[in-house]
């Protein structure tokens, strides 16, 4: 979210800083799959997140391109879209009442056969009961998403420190006025939380501020596929909430795990058994790929699953974190509105339902308007 972020504030002439505990771009964002799934992953009670996701999903042509030419890197944008796949009869019967609610909702999806699903796929598990189209749910090279918007962050002036943990957010009472470093301090008329599953391990904010955010464990694998000649084409979605995404250079990426376990970063035998077991009843000729790699990475979810976007409650302290399973997916979003805000004070009502003020610990006060971002902190 940060780099984002940074990029459109330095495009936009303000001074930008980014730091990262580690290298840019190899957070969450880097162990993600790069699904652009808002439609296939809705379920009942996310009505008003739905409607951010699409928003999202709908700029993501023209933010894929706008990056690839601000960077000179090409972020894998693939719109062959999604395929969720039944594999039983009570697969398919819990997939019919998903699909009409989702198809209540105004999504546009395409109920299909066995047949026809596996004439798309022919890999698929022979005798499957049918399978669900979503058109528009397309995907990303996620880590090439993270190369390409440092660099354009880079190219437009912003200034990224690397290997660089903050350690805390520096007040001058009830206002953000730089951060705390392994470096030391810098001041900044801004700072934007943007840490994701780490937002809470930063110093500084009072407790009753800290977004509610956790860790959320993910085991992940590649398998690695005949480039010339995938096994798939489109992302697969499974039953039991895994998926299979297919990548242009081969590899198939196979998740993930969903664990409350902080964070620990073990691989286990168990996740992957999970994972390979999940992909091989839907795509049985995986058995004969070699496991490529295997990775862990931490989605940041809050207390409600759903994105904490704007003012903190301290004046001139900005969240975005907290995207849990869609962080790639509302990248163009967040990015364009938290720069408005840092921008023009205005509050784009797309976010409305997502400020930290629907959290009761937490009350945001009005942003200072009498002085806009011209410096700011991402971190």
């Amino acid at each position: 979210m940060g780099l984002g972020i940074a990029w459109r504030l330095a495009q936009a002439g303000c001074l930008v800083t980014v730091y990262d505990r580690g290298e840019a771009g190899r957070g969450a964002s880097w162990a993600a799959a790069g699904m652009l799934a808002a439609a296939v992953e809705t379920e009942p009670g996310e009505e008003k997140l739905l409607a951010l996701t699409l928003e999202s999903q709908r700029l993501w042509p023209d933010f894929a391109r706008e990056l690839h030419a601000a960077s000179g890197i090409s972020v894998g944008y693939r719109p062959e879209g999604t395929m969720d796949v039944a594999l039983t009869r009570d697969d398919a019967e819990h997939l019919r009442h998903k699909y009409n609610f989702q198809k209540g909702l105004g999504l546009e999806l395409e109920w299909l056969s066995g047949a026809e699903a596996r004439r798309r796929e022919p890999h698929l598990r022979p005798g499957i009961p049918g399978a669900v189209l979503s058109p528009r749910d397309h995907q990303v090279e996620n880590r090439l998403l993270g190369r390409a918007l440092a660099e354009a962050a880079r190219r437009a002036g912003a200034v990224l420190h690397e290997c660089c943990a903050v350690r805390e957010i520096d007040l001058d009472g009830e206002r953000a006025c730089g951060v705390l470093t392994d470096r030391g301090r810098d001041p900044a008329d801004f700072v934007v939380l943007a840490a994701g599953a780490w937002s809470r391990e930063i110093g500084g904010i009072p407790p009753s501020y800290l977004p509610p955010v956790r860790p959320i464990k993910g085991q992940m694998l590649a398998l690695r596929m005949d480039a010339q000649m995938p096994l798939l084409h489109h992302v697969i979605w499974l039953p039991r909430g895994e998926y299979l995404v297919p990548r242009l250079d081969g590899r198939l990426v196979v998740g993930a795990t969903v664990e409350e376990r902080g964070f620990d970063d073990s691989v286990t035998a168990g996740g992957l058994l999970a994972l390979i077991e999940s992909a091989w009843r839907a795509v049985p000729a995986i058995e004969e790929l070699p496991v490529a790699e295997t990775w862990v990475g931490f989605r940041p979810g809050s207390r409600d699953d759903a994105p904490i976007l704007g003012p903190s409650g301290i004046d001139r302290l900005v969240m975005a974190t907290g995207h849990h399973r869609n962080g790639i997916l509302l990248a163009p979003i967040t990015a364009d509105v938290i720069s408005a805000y840092l921008l023009t004070g205005r509050l784009s009502d797309s976010i409305g339902p997502f400020t930290p003020e629907r959290f009761a610990d937490v009350h945001p006060r009005k942003h200072d308007s009498s002085r806009q971002a011209s410096t700011a902190s991402v971190q």
